[in-house]
């Protein structure tokens, strides 16, 4: 329903306009009729797609001559190739200056004589050749020297005073926590005990070993444990190669300890322990 005042467009009925509050029974006019669309059947002469003729209405969509398929933007004319090709003229040479270079003279270039004045090569002093410096590095003279048998010896020693000191401590409290006196020692189980404290000691060579090169006592004697094959001595053990000498020094000790003798009477001063671990000890 439509208000006649403020023309309104509802889709309910009443009395009253719901936009302005018109009466409707004060108007005059009769009620006009709602607004609807007609729908379309199919039937009608201009048939179902007569919406779509939209050439008489609109010229872009109406009926084209033979030339409306020509594209409005057409290409450029190809571009002609170029008359002629101007070459860029060749530099001019300048002449020298200097005595000794090379004068330009119509394009030739002519060295210029120069007089030797100076005396034959044969009389110049030869110059020495400089000794090579890699790096300004100096090597040290006694970095792969062979330890010398009384520093080894005193480094076995303080080991053997440190690892027994270590035993002795290992000893007393395990005596103390099992409740024993020193006089019940053999009470303790002797092959377990024995393999902790060789495991023990064993480590403590190990440890030393692959981390510096050098024990305790070692430190002090001034030694050190380097790979074989290392000529500069400072290279460090690897932990397989530390393994395996702290395990052969049983190689070396229980012969009566005669595999420390090639350390001391042999030419490159290297223990049976040493060759079976690839290693020798140098001076630190």
């Amino acid at each position: 329903m439509r208000c006649p005042k403020c023309q309104y467009i509802s889709f309910d009925s009443g009395d009253r306009c719901r936009n302005c509050g018109y009466q409707f029974s004060l108007s005059a006019e009769a009620p006009l009729a709602p607004i609807d669309l007609p729908i379309q059947t199919g039937n009608e002469p201009e048939g179902p797609m007569a919406d779509f003729a939209l050439g008489d209405r609109f010229p872009l969509f109406g009926n084209r001559d033979a030339h409306a398929d020509r594209p409005l933007v057409r290409a450029s004319a190809p571009p002609r190739a170029p008359l002629a090709v101007r070459k860029a003229a060749p530099p001019i040479a300048k002449p020298a200056a200097a005595a000794g270079r090379p004068s330009v003279r119509r394009g030739l270039t002519t060295p210029e004589p120069e007089l030797d004045l100076g005396p034959p090569d044969e009389l110049l002093p030869r110059a020495k050749p400089r000794r090579a410096v890699v790096d300004d590095v100096v090597p040290d003279e006694n970095a792969s020297v062979a330890a010398p048998p009384t520093l080894r010896a005193l480094a076995a020693v303080i080991d053997l005073a440190v690892i027994g000191s270590i035993d002795a401590v290992v000893l007393h409290y395990t005596l103390k926590i099992s409740g024993l006196e020193y006089a019940e020692v053999g009470v303790l189980p002797v092959a377990p005990f024995a393999a902790f404290l060789l495991l023990l000691n064993g480590g403590y060579f190990v440890a030393f070993t692959a981390a510096g090169g050098q024990s305790i006592g070692k430190m002090i004697a001034g030694v050190r444990v380097v790979p074989a094959d290392d000529d500069g001595g400072f290279g460090r053990v690897p932990l397989g190669q530390a393994v395996l000498r702290a395990a052969a020094y049983l190689v070396s000790t229980l012969p009566a300890g005669l595999g420390f003798l090639p350390a001391l009477f042999g030419a490159d001063k290297r223990a049976v322990h040493d060759r079976l671990a690839h290693t020798r000890v140098i001076k630190a």
